[in-house]
């Protein structure tokens, strides 16, 4: 056992009072309940290693809704661009073939909806495919 240092203090009569009282009914030398409560003034307690955890956590929590928030913002723009697109692309239908052509568009509407049902049991692919890590300086 290494040979202790000594160091003294001066304290305050009512806290010197309790420290002798606290030692006492413990049957304990104040210096060894000093020393003790030294130690654990300088060792991180439960509640310090409930705040790590928590923040830890809460990084966590921030980081995946970060995340969200961009997969989301993907998705606006992904829907907005192919909506304009489809706007400006796709010419008026004449009244004597809109009926074929609202079937025409419900068939194609149950095979979109089978291959997107196909695409996401796979996973997310379309965010892999897509450059996420263009910073707002990498704009043109």
């Amino acid at each position: 056992m290494a040979k202790k240092e000594q160091f003294t203090i001066y304290l305050q009569p009512a806290t010197m009072r309790a420290l002798e009282a606290f030692a006492a009914d413990r049957r304990k030398s104040k210096s060894l309940v000093a020393e003790a409560a030294i130690a654990s003034f300088l060792t991180p307690d439960d509640s310090d290693r409930r705040e790590a955890a928590i923040t830890k956590r809460l990084d966590r929590i921030v980081r995946v809704l970060e995340r969200l928030e961009r997969n989301d913002t993907v998705t606006l723009e992904t829907m907005a661009l192919f909506v304009r697109f489809w706007l400006t692309s796709t010419p008026a239908l004449p009244e004597q073939t809109s009926a074929a052509a609202r079937a025409k568009g419900a068939e194609r509407y149950d095979r979109f909806v089978e291959a997107l049902g196909r695409r996401l049991a796979n996973g997310p692919g379309l965010l892999k495919e897509v450059a996420l890590d263009i910073g707002p300086s990498d704009k043109p």
